[in-house]
């Protein structure tokens, strides 16, 4: 026998033969002896459990009993092949094996083959383990990564995928195929990979249920080239193919977008002060100045004069749309609710924007459908919805033409609240922009008003800080009909006394 085979013998010593037995028999898994011609030569009580076979109904018999049909034809050629190199090894490395039981059911196997230097010549001693188990609870654990929210990444300790699911395909653009087999660091920038194949190699040192990279911004790579924002859990798993890690992976893109905005909102909204004081001293005291309280101007003085009052107070409610819009957005903004009557505020804005609509020569109207019982919300900015709403509709106007404003009862709790212009309409594709922050869609340089974008989207979540809707009809040429649906009444935690 050659050095690199790895023969058991039992010939050696007569003592041997006996040593073999009571090990073989004692052994904890199925254990079958099979000679050159695949004839078994003894089985242990374990190999008869397994199997349903007595022993007096093995031994002797072809081991291609035990083997489904399927494998039959091909096992003597691999018998033949393994006594011709008779070494140590797993039966089927890489495939997965089914055995066979006397009452015809399969399952799946694992079988260790040795060769047996015996007496009668060389023999094969195959040990054989039962893993069903193991491959429903491998089974069980693919279903539940299968199931799970979140991207999840099962990688060995040379960090190679070895297990992914649907949620991992779409999150990272690669199909299942494409991703196991691959190195995990080809999911990462490449300015990570290196630090993380040390941080792998660490974690596999100590395995430990952890956060990765906690305290850190991380970014994860598509198979796009593209880079997201992830925010990674990490959970040790021993296996009998050794140390694994199970990453959960989330992309956190929407929650760094919202916490930007809202520090964003936090920063104007604590500006408010800092913002208007220099802005009311200088509209105060050019109204000051105006009146002459300080000394005769000339006619050119006082236009200056005007012109610094009227572009200051552009810019005082500029600051004021922004700064109510940020405090809307991070939450700061609380409605303080009185009862009021809905017909006297829209007959009040009317009489301030009358000599806007004058300027145009619109005609303002109204109409009351029936009698409105009196509302709990907060008046303020209730008159700031309409009054949005209808400066809107007087500016984006034409010569001569109208501005209606409707208002009436929806149930005994909903009222509805409708302004309709004449003016140049809204195109289809544009009516989606209209309540975004900032956007304009008069956009160019040349543009025919002024405007910062604000006064819609701050109208909409006035409104929706109410628990109402607002929804808008136009059409190119035929002008628009914006209509806020609200609740009659809502509750806050400052009430106003009636």
């Amino acid at each position: 026998m050659t050095a690199n085979r790895k023969v058991t013998r039992t010939k050696d010593n007569p003592n041997q033969s006996k040593l073999f037995k009571i090990v073989f028999e004692s052994a904890p898994n199925a254990m079958l002896l099979v000679n050159e011609h695949g004839e078994i030569e003894i089985v242990n009580t374990q190999a008869e459990q397994l199997f349903g076979y007595t022993r007096a109904e093995l031994v002797g018999k072809s081991v291609e009993m035990l083997l489904p049909q399927r494998y039959g034809k091909g096992h003597p050629d691999f018998r033949n092949k393994f006594l011709s190199e008779p070494t140590t090894r797993a039966m089927g490395a890489g495939r997965e094996l089914y055995a066979r039981k006397k009452n015809n059911s399969e399952f799946p196997v694992e079988i260790g083959l040795n060769p047996v230097d015996t007496p009668n010549g060389i023999m094969v001693l195959a040990a054989i383990i039962d893993i069903s188990e193991r491959k429903r609870a491998a089974e069980r654990f693919r279903l539940v990564v299968e199931s799970a929210p979140n991207a999840m990444v099962l990688v060995n300790k040379e960090g190679i995928v070895t297990l992914v699911n649907s949620m991992t395909e779409k999150l990272f653009g690669y199909t299942r195929d494409e991703i196991v087999g691959m190195n995990v660091e080809q999911l990462l920038p490449a300015r990570y990979r290196l630090d993380h194949a040390q941080f792998r190699n660490s974690f596999f040192g100590k395995p430990q249920n952890r956060e990765m990279g906690a305290g850190r911004d991380l970014f994860a790579r598509r198979k796009d080239g593209s880079e997201f924002p992830v925010e990674i859990g990490l959970n040790p798993i021993e296996a009998l193919e050794g140390s694994l890690v199970l990453a959960s992976i989330i992309d956190i893109t929407e929650r760094k977008l919202l916490e930007a905005n809202r520090l964003k909102s936090d920063f104007l909204a604590n500006m408010s002060h800092e913002l208007r004081t220099p802005l009311n001293a200088i509209l105060g005291f050019s109204e000051l100045l105006a009146d002459r309280r300080v000394g005769p101007l000339n006619e050119r003085q006082l236009e200056y004069l005007n012109d610094i009052h009227s572009g200051g107070t552009h810019l005082l409610q500029l600051i004021n749309n922004i700064l109510d819009l940020s405090k809307i957005e991070a939450g700061k903004t609380e409605l303080s609710t009185e009862k009021f009557d809905l017909a006297e505020v829209v007959e009040g804005v009317m009489s301030v924007l009358q000599p806007l609509a004058s300027k145009g020569a619109l005609k303002l109207t109204q109409q009351i459908n029936g009698e409105l019982p009196f509302a709990r919300l907060d008046k303020s900015k209730f008159r700031q919805i309409l009054f949005n709403l209808m400066s809107n509709a007087i500016k984006f106007n034409q010569v001569g033409g109208y501005v209606k404003v409707d208002l009436k009862m929806i149930n005994e709790d909903q009222f509805c609240l409708t302004v309709e212009d004449s003016g140049k309409g809204i195109a289809k594709v544009d009516i989606k922009k209209l309540f975004i922050p900032f956007v304009q869609l008069d956009s160019g340089t040349n543009r025919e008003h002024e405007g910062s974008g604000l006064g819609l989207a701050l109208t909409k979540n006035l409104v929706e800080l109410h628990h109402g809707s607002i929804e808008v009809k136009s059409e190119l040429g035929k002008g628009s009909v914006f209509t806020v649906v609200m609740p009659l009444r809502i509750e806050s935690e400052h009430l106003d006394q009636d």
